[in-house]
């Protein structure tokens, strides 16, 4: 390779905004910034777009009614259609794995941003990209949480979200029978799915109880529509006779060269197995989340402001116009707390006609702003309530043994963490991490790093701080290489 060509290609045009993601809440902003009339680029790793929510089957499988797989199927079909009409551009492929802010100055009219991407299908292409943009919106979703539980390295356990996206991109399924588990209303989706498309769902195992849903009577009956999909992930259970067993976990999995089945347990308020409650369920795969994390990475590496949500992730700051504590940088959908496809589209429409107005494209909106708002406002106070009421007990530490792996890339135990908590003085996940690596590997802490912070706070400790990463994703050398001093 030339010294030309592992150059980043440099976009020497600078966009007005770019939009990072492509799921619901960034097509939203992307379509409606481009309508007022400013140069927008739509940025995803993905080949397509819809982020995973509206995940496409692969072209192989030629599935017949793709949308039969989906929830709210023609509000994806009409922001794809009014894309491909605008003058945004969609650049597939484009891994964003840092952000900096390159103006000296105040004015709006200087493109402030550098967006840095390594492309390719999996981001190893040997030309780096770098997007310049007056302003950025983040609409990078959430990924999904796991606590560890003796056994749930076992071929056949799978995420809960991971079971749903093997459905929707490949028309397959983890097994033939499969007990969903975890907490959180995607498990209801997710059983329901399943069950439709042919799987025995013996049952749908929940950590947390909906009666605390009762405890927020106005956020419940300012979002009927919530109640309504409930009521339709119900019926389905119904039909498919799965059974709902509430305050319950999965606390360990049996099987050597696959899942054979799994022990349910029995939990208290505070998610701490109850003695002599557990009974064994026969099946050949799992399906297993607690819930969804906020994707801030991009964010925090910035020094955006971030709040603790109910349940105890880290979502940011956001203003009443989507606008991060960071100027000229705005942030739609799970990345200010996690709340739903609906809320998803609010917040990036209301995004995007915020940094027109910002950037002085198109004209003043108020009655749109004002009803986008209160939209908004609405169905915040419901994902509110909903992380209060799944939000994970610490009896959960329970269901550990020592040999437990916790950190899966590179093998570290429960009883690792403990002994550098206990023994060696660790308070929080940064020095766990140094004493035994866990949350080094490959996926950089995204499967562990929530329990390990579990795991290494005290009781009485502060929230620990939103970790700050240089890099969002995994990025080769030859892109760092590439950059040059002036980057």
């Amino acid at each position: 390779m030339t010294a030309s060509e592992s150059e980043p290609c440099d976009l020497r045009d600078p966009y007005d905004l770019a939009v990072v993601g492509a799921g619901p809440a960034g097509l939203a902003g992307a379509v409606t910034a481009a309508e007022l009339g400013l140069r927008v680029a739509l940025l995803d790793a993905s080949a397509h777009t819809g982020g995973q929510f509206y995940r496409h089957p692969a072209p192989q499988t030629r599935a017949a009614r793709p949308e039969a797989l989906h929830h709210d199927w023609p509000a994806y079909a009409q922001l794809r259609s009014r894309l491909a009409e605008s003058a945004a551009q969609h650049l597939p492929g484009h891994h964003v794995w840092s952000i900096t802010n390159d103006s000296d100055s105040d004015s709006d009219d200087a493109p402030a941003w550098s967006v840095h991407c390594a492309t390719g299908a999996d981001g190893c292409d040997e030309q780096p990209v770098r997007v310049r943009a007056r302003a950025v919106l983040l609409a990078t979703g959430a990924y999904e949480r796991q606590l560890p539980f003796p056994g749930w390295t076992v071929p056949g356990v799978v995420s809960a979200g991971g079971a749903q996206a093997m459905l929707k991109s490949g028309l397959v399924l983890p097994g033939r029978r499969i007990v969903v588990a975890g907490s959180g209303p995607l498990l209801l989706a997710v059983a329901s799915s399943l069950a439709a498309a042919g799987a025995q769902v013996p049952a749908l195992v929940e950590a947390s109880g909906y009666l605390a849903y009762a405890r927020h009577p106005r956020a419940l009956a300012a979002n009927p529509q919530k109640a309504a999909e409930a009521l339709v992930h119900g019926a389905a259970l119904l039909r498919h006779r799965v059974r709902l067993l509430p305050r319950s976990a999965v606390t360990a999995v049996h099987g050597t060269d696959r899942v054979e089945a799994v022990t349910v347990t029995r939990l208290d308020r505070t998610w701490r197995p109850v003695q002599g409650s557990g009974r064994r369920i026969r099946c050949d795969a799992l399906a297993v989340g607690h819930g969804l994390v906020p994707q801030v990475e991009l964010a925090t590496a910035l020094g955006c402001t971030t709040r603790t949500t109910a349940d105890g992730t880290s979502a940011l700051v956001l203003g009443g116009f989507q606008e991060t504590s960071v100027r000229g940088l705005w942030a739609a959908g799970e990345t200010g707390g996690v709340g739903g496809v609906r809320l998803a589209l609010t917040e990036g429409e209301l995004a995007g006609i915020a940094v027109a107005a910002r950037l002085g494209a198109g004209r003043a909106r108020g009655s749109r702003i004002r009803e986008l708002r209160r939209r908004r406002d609405r169905m915040r106070a419901f994902a509110d309530a909903m992380a209060a009421a799944h939000a994970p007990g610490p009896g959960w530490r329970q269901w550990l043994t020592d040999d437990t792996d916790v950190c899966r890339c590179e093998e570290v135990t429960a009883g690792r963490i403990r002994e550098a908590v206990d023994g060696l003085g660790a308070r929080d996940a940064r020095a766990v991490k140094l004493l035994t690596r866990a949350g080094m590997g490959w996926c950089q802490g995204r499967m562990c790093g929530p329990a390990v912070a579990c795991l290494a706070a005290r009781d009485g400790d502060p929230e620990p701080p939103t970790e700050r990463r240089p890099f969002a994703v995994p990025v080769p050398l030859s892109a760092l290489a590439a950059l040059g001093d002036d980057q």
